[in-house]
């Protein structure tokens, strides 16, 4: 009997490295053995967390300065290690960085990028206990942020008025991932103890505790988007890779679990609604592993696999909105090497040059649909999406 191959738009997707001078190179990624991405990116600047001795420090990179990099300031108002950073969904000029010295600070990057050091930032975040291991921006409402801590909480804040909003305790051993869901309601965290938990922040509580995988290694956790489902990684038992997919709404037992290999790297997940294909990137390896996600059993399907020899230390996602349509670019992460930024950008070959209406439809458009007064207060609301059909112009955001 013949195999049937299942169609997919996807299946011919190809990953392509950029060549050296469209690369930033010359950098210092951090050697902590902290599990963060490391590098994240907005539409005008690359953060990436640095290799600095004495305090914390990342560098901010604009997006067109490629090459060989040379010397250039860095952002260094923490006095211990940088943990985790990651720029403000609707403020390309806005990041924030976490640390081991028990801070979450957001700093303001000028439009030209930085002249000199950066020490002050413009709003510390003062509350945790010990350090702080992750920021996760809300993607639906301004100036919601969440942090996570070696103290065992999760922490919500209101950037504006740097204050806590919420505060969830409840947590058996170290938080080592976190994530929003689709329309910024839910929260989800993976813990050393082995334990998932999905949490309903407004109400300072944890909704479900979800015994994902049995592995004594890191595990991370993320939202598919749109779907109601969360997606964990991990390892087994014996220590194989491994990933779960589970009913967000009803996570008592996992709607499909698969064994990958036996690298010790954990995988980076990042998940492209519009496509619903979810890209799987190894830690220590040079692989990315590409799936689609379905909303039937088995619920994913493999598509094919990028593969370097050069391996990934960090792995970043560059927004829809600053990819090329023109050449069916449907993805671009960016891969940080020992000693460079390079962008990876997934595509599918099409003869015409027509727009591609069926690769991209409406995405995200990085935009607030609530204040944080009204996400606070107990709104509710999707994200904004955007055509990127031809006359697309990306919003101006604000500075503010």
């Amino acid at each position: 009997m013949s195999k049937v191959v299942r169609s997919s738009k996807y299946r011919h997707v190809f990953g392509t490295v950029a060549k050296k001078e469209n690369t930033y190179d010359g950098i210092k990624p951090s050697r902590s053995a902290w599990d963060s991405n490391k590098v994240s990116a907005s539409g005008k600047f690359i953060g990436v967390i640095w290799d600095a001795s004495g305090g914390g420090a990342f560098a901010v990179l604009n997006v067109n300065n490629k090459g060989k990099l040379g010397q250039f300031p860095l952002v260094t108002g923490h006095t211990a290690e940088v943990l985790d950073i990651e720029f403000n969904p609707f403020n390309d000029n806005i990041i924030g960085s976490t640390s081991e010295d028990g801070y979450c600070k957001i700093w303001r990057i000028p439009d030209g990028g930085l002249t000199a050091p950066l020490t002050e930032s413009v709003q510390p975040l003062s509350g945790h206990k010990r350090k702080v291991g992750t920021i996760n921006w809300n993607p639906v409402a301004n100036n919601i942020l969440a942090t996570t801590s070696s103290d065992y909480t999760v922490k919500v804040w209101d950037v504006e008025t740097g204050q806590v909003k919420f505060d969830i305790s409840g947590h058996g051993d170290i938080i080592q991932s976190s994530a929003w869901d689709y329309t910024g309601n839910q929260f989800a965290t993976a813990s050393k103890d082995k334990k998932v938990r999905l949490i309903d922040p407004r109400s300072n509580s944890i909704v479900s505790e979800i015994e994902a995988h049995a592995g004594i290694k890191g595990m991370r956790c993320t939202f598919l988007g749109s779907k109601n489902k969360l997606f964990t990684m991990g390892f087994s038992k014996i220590s194989e890779r491994q990933f779960s997919i589970w009913d967000a709404r009803k996570p008592e037992k996992s709607l499909h679990t698969e064994n990958i290999d036996t690298a010790a790297g954990i995988l980076m997940p990042f998940y492209d609604n519009d496509t619903s294909v979810l890209y799987l990137a190894g830690k220590g390896d040079g692989n990315i592993r590409y799936y689609e996600v379905v909303d039937e059993a088995p619920y994913i399907y493999f598509l094919s696999e990028f593969k370097s020899a050069t391996p990934q230390r960090g792995m970043g996602w560059v927004s829809k909105t600053s990819l090329d349509t023109s050449s069916c670019e449907i993805a671009r992460l960016l891969k940080v090497t020992a000693s460079a930024i390079e962008p990876v950008s997934f595509t599918v070959p099409r003869k015409t040059d027509i727009f591609a209406d069926d690769l991209y439809p409406p995405t995200y458009a990085g935009e607030p649909t609530l204040s944080s007064a009204e996400w606070i207060s107990g709104k509710k609301a999707d994200p904004k999406l955007v055509s990127l059909a031809p006359g697309f112009v990306a919003t101006k955001k604000s500075r503010h």
